[in-house]
C-alpha cells in the first residue's frame, strides 16, 4: 500500500529537489536520483523493473484518471499536488501530470564499470541531447545493450535525453565520463564511419560482436579514438549530400549489425 501524501506548498523540500532534477541537466550525479516526467517515462520504469523512490501526481489526474493513480500508486509514496504546482517541476511546455523519482543507476564505482565482450555503442563528446537519445532508442532496438559515453558527452539521464530516448534507458547499460583509453578493457573491434573509408557498409562482413563510435556533431570522432578504431566504413549517400546527421548515422549502421546477425 503506497503512502499518499496531499502536498500544497511550494517549498516542501523534496518538490525543491525535484526542481533541480528537472531543470539541471546533470543534478542526478550530486542528487543520486533521476526525475522522469509523465506516463510513458514511468510506465518504461516500471516495465523493466526498475526500482521507484516517489510518484508525483496531479490532483486532477489522481482524482479523474484511474490508470494515473494506478500507476501512482505503483510507487511505495505519493505525492499529490495541485495542478499548478506540478508545472513549476515542469521542463515541458506542456506538462504532464505525473512523474516518478528514481534512484539514479550510476551510482558507485560498480555501476560505473563497463562490462567486456558486450555489443556496445561509444558516444564520442556529442552534444546534443536529442541526438543522444535517439542513439541509445536505436540501440536498444537493434539489440545492443551497453552504451559508453565519453567525457564531454551530454549528460545521459538529463531530462532531455530521457525524452528523446522515449524509456531506452531502462533496457540498457549506461556508463559516463570515461576516456579513450577505458575501451581498451572492452576487447570487442571498435567500428567507425568515415567520409574517406574506402570500404562501404554495405559491401562488408562487421565484426559480431562490435563496438560503433559516434562522433561529435561537428569536429566528428577524436584522433585518439579513431586510432584505436579496428575499421572505418563509409556510408553511401547517392543523393550527394556531405554529410548525415549522427542519429540517422547511428541508425544506419546498428540496423546494417543487426540485419547481418538476422541473415547470419
Amino acid at each position: 500500500m503506497s503512502q499518499v501524501l496531499h502536498i500544497t506548498s511550494r517549498d516542501n523540500p523534496v518538490l525543491q529537489r525535484l526542481r533541480k532534477l528537472s531543470h539541471d541537466g546533470s543534478a542526478y550525479r550530486r542528487l543520486g536520483s533521476v526525475w522522469l516526467e509523465g506516463d510513458h517515462l514511468a510506465r518504461a520504469c516500471l516495465q523493466r523493473g526498475h526500482a521507484v523512490s516517489l510518484a508525483v501526481v496531479t490532483e486532477t489526474g489522481y482524482a479523474q484518471s484511474p490508470a494515473l493513480q494506478a500507476l501512482a500508486d505503483a510507487a511505495p509514496k505519493v505525492l499529490v499536488v495541485p495542478d499548478a504546482l506540478f508545472k513549476t517541476l515542469s521542463g515541458l511546455e506542456s506538462p504532464a501530470q505525473i512523474g516518478f523519482e528514481v534512484p539514479y543507476a550510476g551510482m558507485g564505482p560498480q555501476a560505473q564499470v563497463l562490462t567486456p565482450g558486450l555489443d556496445s555503442v561509444v558516444l564520442d563528446r556529442l552534444q546534443d541531447a536529442g541526438n543522444v537519445g535517439t542513439i541509445l532508442r536505436n540501440a536498444a532496438a537493434m539489440g545492443f545493450r551497453q552504451i559508453l559515453a565519453l567525457k564531454g558527452t551530454a549528460a545521459l539521464w538529463s531530462p532531455k535525453v530521457l525524452r528523446a530516448g522515449m524509456g531506452a534507458h531502462f533496457g540498457l547499460r549506461l556508463i559516463e565520463g570515461l576516456a579513450p583509453s577505458d575501451l581498451d578493457a572492452l576487447a570487442v573491434p571498435l567500428v567507425a564511419t568515415s567520409s574517406h573509408a574506402g570500404q562501404q557498409l554495405h559491401q562488408l562482413q562487421l565484426p559480431n560482436p562490435c563496438a560503433w563510435v559516434m562522433g561529435h556533431e561537428g569536429q566528428g570522432v577524436q584522433l585518439e579514438l579513431m586510432q584505436r578504431c579496428a575499421l572505418t566504413v563509409g556510408i553511401p549517400q547517392p543523393g550527394g549530400e556531405e554529410s548525415l546527421n549522427v542519429g540517422s548515422a547511428a541508425a544506419i549502421c546498428l540496423y546494417e549489425s543487426a540485419r547481418q546477425r538476422l541473415q547470419g
